[in-house]
């Protein structure tokens, strides 16, 4: 019976996807859960078949140049790539997968909290009444922006975007969108596209990220495109932190010129920026837009996968399945 592939699970799974994946590899795991240093990624590429990693690991150009030739796939737990220098990776001969499709419902529903925590002052109110603080009441108490019938943008209309452009016509909004490329109408469902962010911006009450970070997206939300948005708009992010310039968007919450913002992603993870906490009208989470146990589950099975189709001879190369 020949040996089964070994693989490294860089970081603590599901107990399900650590059991499935058990059955059919020879896993080394990490119940502790720490995290692996760029020399543990090149050191453990000389003891494995595969990796399944995490965004947290960050496969660089100058750390790809140092795997070792045993390693053949990288099974990402993520839809987002870019902690992986793909051509790099490519170059070197190593298979990159991710797991998209099935974290589009949870990360929406962030989204959506976000959303509406940061419209509804929830930061505030919740810390107000865990302190004590909340002594009185009157009809200008707390005020903050209605969500219903208000014109929502989303920038990247893929499958988050999607399922958040459904969500919030529950909400009777407005969906308008940019997008690489315009959708067929029945996936519009009636949502306006926009060519350019440019002339999106101006329509948006309020601004959902929902794109990739590259090279093109970095700081696309910054002070020329904050300037765009109508006055007391609300800025959610449940993409990539790289897709803000954090500077710039401090400046339009202290200015005024944004009413809030709602972030789960920011430019250094973990850990956040902590010029944020100085403002009541910003709604954070620590990135956990697909934190569901049905979700971790699917992104788990989702990468194995993947790993079963690679190792039975399915050799998705230069191309993410």
């Amino acid at each position: 019976m020949p040996a089964k592939p070994r693989l490294w699970i860089t970081r603590k799974l599901s107990d399900n996807t650590e059991a499935r994946a058990r059955e059919s590899y020879d896993v080394i795991l990490n119940p502790d859960d720490t995290l692996s240093s760029q020399d543990d990624l090149v050191r453990m590429s000389a003891e494995v078949d595969a990796i399944l990693p995490c965004h947290s690991e960050i496969f660089n150009a100058a750390t790809v140049a140092k795997l070792d030739p045993r390693l053949k796939i990288i099974a990402n737990h993520s839809v987002g790539v870019d902690h992986c220098d793909l051509e790099a990776l490519k170059q070197k001969g190593i298979c990159v997968t991710n797991t998209p499709d099935v974290l589009s419902d949870a990360t929406a529903e962030i989204a959506m909290l976000l959303l509406l925590g940061a419209a509804r002052r929830a930061a505030e109110g919740d810390s107000m009444v865990r302190a004590g603080e909340w002594k009185s009441w009157s009809p200008s108490f707390m005020v903050g922006n209605q969500v219903t019938g208000k014109r929502l943008g989303i920038i990247g209309m893929g499958r988050v975007g999607q399922v958040m452009a459904r969500r919030a016509r529950g909400f009777d909004m407005q969906v308008h969108y940019h997008n690489r490329t315009q959708l067929p109408a029945d996936q519009e469902q009636g949502a306006q596209y926009h060519s350019t962010v440019e002339s999106l911006l101006p329509q948006c009450d309020f601004l959902s990220l929902h794109c990739p970070a590259t090279a093109e997206s970095k700081n696309l939300i910054n002070s020329s495109t904050l300037s765009l948005l109508p006055d007391n708009a609300i800025l959610v992010n449940t993409a990539r932190g790289a897709l803000i310039d954090e500077t710039a968007l401090l400046s339009a919450l202290e200015s005024g010129k944004l009413a809030a913002a709602g972030l789960d992603c920011f430019a250094t993870e973990p850990g956040g920026n902590p010029a944020f906490a100085k403002h009541k009208n910003v709604f954070m989470l620590p990135h956990i837009g697909s934190a569901t146990f049905e979700t971790r589950d699917a992104m788990g099975f989702r990468a194995l996968d993947n790993l079963d189709a690679f190792f039975a001879g399915c050799d998705p190369h230069d191309k993410l399945v």
